[in-house]
């Protein structure tokens, strides 16, 4: 692996910012973001690169290009979850497997906005529709996760509705966010767009770094509870995301694609949900346990794809 890459990436601020929320907490600081905040600046995220993503896609005229990236991206979060629910069902329980598979199958946002300013910082091309697969994976892969448990369930009146799962999936609030800012990208004429620019991109890297300030505060309180799980929920968290991370860096060489999307595929295969997944699953799967998926996808998936993740998926796409 390229070393250089690897140090060039550990010392972005945003993500020694990242490691300063996980030293406060283990130096037992009281340091915090007030909850109303954290999520102001997670909308905010959401909110700027749907944006910018639907003003890439309004000046993008390929329009095949754009079908083979969404059905790829759709057909990643349908099949992840249903080998993760295979490896995970005997060792967790058919709830508890569901959502972490459901979690394995859906994207984290942070992540990929994190690959993003990794992709800005290298000055490496991206496709601005790589957005709207973003926002499309999120809700097939809850789906499947929650079919799964419900094929395999043997309390038939316990199962939820598909009606019922699709709509919680879809009009969940970052799904909507996405969505709709990309839409309002999408038509906005360039002119209108540069009169918000300092809002959706000039201020964009110094809400990133504070909210993975939060991320490694939250992180940094929930691994030492996790770790006593056990191994495998460990070594899971790890190997699933590299493996998939790997595989569609390889994958993607064989399509027409810029180095940044095939990247960007790379982290939206590894990366697991810790906002729309857990939230679907408290109505989904209420016997499932949070702190065993949420601290997987939040504790160690998401702190190993932004350190070493995404310079092993550079390394092999370049």
């Amino acid at each position: 692996m390229n070393l250089n890459l690897l140090f060039e990436n550990l010392s972005n601020p945003a993500l020694l910012f990242f490691f300063l929320g996980i030293l406060a907490v283990l130096v037992k600081s009281d340091l915090e973001i007030p909850e109303s905040s954290s999520k102001f600046i997670s909308l905010y995220l959401l909110l700027a690169i749907g944006f910018k993503g639907g003003q890439e896609l309004a000046h993008s005229h390929q329009n095949e290009e754009i079908a083979t990236a969404l059905m790829l991206g759709v057909g990643l979060a349908i099949i992840i979850p249903v080998y993760a629910f295979c490896i995970l069902k005997g060792k967790f329980g058919l709830q508890n497997a569901g959502a972490i598979a459901a979690s394995y199958g859906s994207v984290s946002a942070v992540t990929f906005i994190t690959a993003i300013s990794f992709l800005e910082m290298e000055s490496i091309h991206f496709s601005g529709h790589m957005v709207a697969v973003m926002a499309l994976m999120e809700a097939p892969a809850i789906i499947v996760g929650v079919s799964l448990m419900s094929y395999f369930s043997k309390d038939k009146e316990s199962r939820l509705k598909p009606a019922k799962i699709w709509s919680h999936s879809f009009t969940n609030g970052s799904v909507i966010l996405i969505l709709g800012s990309l839409f309002v990208g999408f038509v906005a004429s360039e002119q209108q767009a540069e009169g918000i620019r300092p809002f959706t991109t000039d201020i964009f890297k110094g809400f990133l770094a504070v909210f993975l300030l939060d991320m490694g505060i939250t992180s940094g309180k929930k691994i030492s509870d996790f770790l006593r799980r056990g191994w495998f929920a460990f070594a899971f968290a790890i190997l699933m995301p590299l493996f998939n991370g790997v595989l569609v860096a390889f994958g993607t060489g064989y399509l027409d694609m810029v180095v940044g999307d095939r990247f960007l595929f790379a982290i939206l295969a590894a990366s697991a949900s810790y906002i729309a997944v857990p939230a679907a699953m408290r109505l989904a799967a209420p016997n499932a346990n949070p702190g065993l998926y949420l601290p997987m996808a939040l504790a160690i998936t998401f702190p190993f794809n932004i350190t070493l993740g995404m310079p092993i998926y550079m390394q092999i796409i370049q």
